[in-house]
């Protein structure tokens, strides 16, 4: 069982900074998807950012120019966003996804709140 371990997240003013952390724990695929969801309350989750175990990422047309994953090292990746609006005030969930058996796990989520 794939565990994921968020850190990040918390209270920023708009146009400030934050970075997401997702470790992923119990897998040994060498082929795999991670990525950063999120939901906002009443909205439903979408995609903010993906990153592949070969460091081929994409973005959420909202992310694009602003926030940046990356692939510290082998099932951890980090999310830096920047200058953040109130819209992007949501809960933000980590996914692990793997490539030959297409499984999927999922983090219990951390939340960002932007202040105007």
């Amino acid at each position: 069982q794939v565990q994921l371990a968020e850190s990040g997240g918390g209270l920023v003013q708009a146009g400030g900074s934050l970075g997401l952390s997702c470790a992923a724990s119990g897998s040994s695929s060498s082929h795999y998807t991670m990525a950063w969801y999120r939901q906002a309350p009443g909205k439903q989750r979408e995609l903010v950012a993906s990153i592949t175990s070969a460091r081929v990422a994409q973005y959420g047309d909202f992310a694009e120019g602003r926030f940046s994953i990356s692939k510290i090292y082998d099932y951890t990746i980090h999310l830096q966003m920047n200058s953040l609006k109130p819209e992007d005030t949501a809960v933000y969930f980590c996914k692990f996804q793997t490539w030959v058996r297409s499984e999927e796990f999922w983090g219990k989520g951390t939340l960002v709140t932007v202040s105007s």
